[in-house]
């Protein structure tokens, strides 16, 4: 598995990078905003998700940790696959997409492309499904006992484990932020530049 590539971009395509590593052109897919930023020539950190099927082995790249774990849970919701993922991905920021499922916000998940109102109920249904079977009963107690958080903090929690934070290191970070007088997508990007 190749977790991530560094190097320099060959060539540029509409829904595709070529990076050169050592010698080597990987051809990556990747959403039209993050192509866009690029140019030939620049240096390049891409994180990567190899998706190997009977007749494709095709490379998947991202600019950041977040929007990697955001694809990851997208195709793992039926009905979706990789190409409606990074199209989704073009069109929503992974914060905002988190809040969307755990705010069960049908109407935001319904504007992006290919995603009709039955699609987006199954995807509020799927990952919430996936947080609760991540989450150990010890750690939901431990939140339970934790001093009252107020409910931005708490939607912002749920969000950051949508994308596949730890919970105990989510607390930590939103312990160094003074959550009462922020919004949740306010609390969710100051967190997720911390972890």
């Amino acid at each position: 598995m190749i977790a991530f590539l560094k190097g320099r971009v060959a060539i540029k395509a509409s829904n595709f990078m070529v990076i050169e590593v050592n010698g080597v052109g990987y051809k990556v897919f990747m959403t039209e905003s993050a192509i866009q930023k690029k140019e030939i020539e620049d240096e390049i950190k891409v994180f990567t998700y190899m998706r190997v099927m009977e007749d494709d082995v095709s490379l998947y790249g991202f600019m950041t940790n977040e929007e990697l774990s955001m694809f990851e849970l997208l195709i793992s919701v039926g009905g979706i696959g990789a190409k409606s993922a990074l199209a989704i991905l073009s069109n929503i920021e992974p914060s905002k997409f988190a809040l969307a499922v755990i705010t069960d916000d049908v109407v935001t998940l319904k504007k992006l492309p290919g995603i009709g109102a039955k699609t987006a109920q199954r995807i509020i249904l799927e990952l919430k499904d996936k947080i609760k079977t991540n989450e150990t009963v010890a750690e939901q107690e431990e939140l339970d006992n934790k001093a009252k958080l107020n409910e931005n903090a708490q939607d912002a929690i749920d969000a950051l484990q949508v994308l596949g934070y730890n919970i105990k290191a989510i607390e930590k970070v939103l312990e160094q932020i003074d959550t009462e007088k922020m919004e949740v997508e306010e609390i969710i990007k100051e967190g997720l530049k911390m972890l």
